[in-house]
């Protein structure tokens, strides 16, 4: 009888220690001090269009980012600052607590065994870009595997290499000087390989051109924010709310507005 009090006091004195653990974690989680300061700090380059681009007359910042971090800010009841870094700095910046998270990142290794990652909520891939009146005639990326087709690209890119891969019986026009973009543009080439998100930048600055239908992107890579890597009351929250704004459609409607695409992975 002895025996079972003692195993309940000292049981119960344990989930008091735990308690009180959880309750100060929770206390200096950054979730709980950006509720007290009232402000969310994002570290973001401004120089990613169009994720994230600063006019340096106004030190306005606007795109894909800005609109998903300020309804973050919105949500909890905050207002939002952004903390200008670039991307050499922008891991350093989350560990010597410069700002509470940063914008679009892609995921690697070497980043997250320094910081935190939050769930993926984007997906950067590579997609091919033809000329509007070309769009109809490529379903498939095998289209361009053909001949009668020509790719361009320019010299010394990864661009250049997935070409080569991905187009062997193509024609291959590899551009030593200048953009692979104006070839498509003067109609020496029929299509470049180029990322979603410079296929957002290129299409909304050229009307001319567009991303064909076909099935799935290439070498898809996750982006998602960098968090603190210890703080996990802050990653779950950031991670529940971006399951509960995908469910609602938010990130597409997003992605919409600013032209990305939203492709299968392949």
């Amino acid at each position: 009888m002895r025996l079972t009090l003692s195993f309940k006091l000292l049981f119960l004195a344990f989930l008091m220690c735990l308690l009180m653990f959880s309750q100060a974690h929770a206390a200096s989680s950054r979730l709980q001090k950006v509720m007290d300061r009232g402000v969310l700090r994002v570290g973001t380059t401004g120089d990613w269009g169009p994720m994230t681009m600063r006019d340096p007359a106004t030190n306005f910042y606007k795109g894909y980012d800005i609109d998903i971090t300020t309804e973050l800010a919105k949500d909890l009841g905050v207002t939002v600052e952004y903390v200008a870094t670039d991307w050499k700095t922008l891991v350093s910046g989350i560990v010597t607590e410069k700002y509470d998270l940063t914008g679009s990142a892609a995921l690697n290794i070497n980043r997250a065994k320094i910081v935190g990652y939050s769930r993926p909520y984007y997906y950067l891939g590579f997609v091919p870009l033809t000329q509007k009146v070309n769009q109809s005639r490529f379903r498939y990326w095998s289209d361009f595997n053909t001949a009668s087709v020509t790719v361009a690209s320019r010299q010394g890119t990864v661009e250049e290499m997935m070409v080569k891969e991905f187009f062997p019986k193509a024609r291959q026009e590899v551009i030593e000087n200048g953009k692979a973009y104006q070839a498509l543009l003067s109609s020496r080439a029929h299509v470049i390989v180029t990322s979603n998100i410079e296929a957002a930048t290129l299409t909304s600055r050229f009307s001319q051109l567009a991303v064909p239908h076909v099935r799935g992107m290439r070498r898809a890579t996750p982006l998602a924010m960098l968090l603190p890597r210890d703080d996990q009351v802050w990653i779950n929250f950031i991670n529940h709310w971006i399951e509960l704004k995908k469910t609602q459609g938010f990130f597409d409607r997003i992605a919409e507005k600013w032209g990305l695409v939203v492709m299968d992975i392949e």
